[in-house]
Formats: C-alpha cells, structure tokens, sequence
C-alpha cells in the first residue's frame, strides 16, 4: 500500500469523483460493500433472465465484469490485512 494525492471532484457519498495522479480521467469510487450488492444483484438479475435467453450473454458479461472488480478488491483488501465491509455468508 502506498498513498498519493488525489484529485476529488466530488465526495458524494457511494459516488466519489476522484482522478488518480496517472490518469487522464478521473472515476467513480464505489465502495467494496455497494460493488459486492451489485454482483448480488447481477447474480440475480442472470438468474431471472435465464441463460440462453435474449440479453443474458450481455448481462453476463456485465456480471463477470463486476465479479472481476469484486475479487481484485478482495484480493488486495485481504492482502493489506483489512477485513471485508461485507459477508459472503449465503442466508439460509
């Protein structure tokens, strides 16, 4: 881990505008435990349109993305000796 200066354009909550110091860009900050509601909700959202279905190839491609986004935030919260902002306990 490291720390730099940001540029924040906007500290709305959930919804940060913020440009890290190489890029040309900034983005959008999502917070780890609203991406993790987010792939719960691509899961479900893949679930109810059923694969082979019309739109489910895009929308599960929209799923992946974010479950990628998802493991890299894990993966690097997990490595920094942080604990998760979520469980993944399935409820019952």
């Amino acid at each position: 881990m490291r720390s730099e200066t940001v540029e924040i354009f906007s500290d709305q909550t959930n919804a940060a505008i913020l440009r890290h110091p190489d890029r040309k860009f900034p983005g959008v900050l999502v917070q780890g435990d609203s991406l993790y509601q987010m792939c719960q909700q691509a899961d479900a959202a893949c679930k109810e349109v059923g694969r082979g279905q019309p739109g489910f190839d895009v929308l599960n491609d929209l799923r992946n993305a974010l479950w990628l986004y998802l493991t890299h935030y894990k993966v690097t919260f997990l490595d920094n000796g942080f604990a998760l902002p979520f469980s993944e306990q399935q409820a019952p």
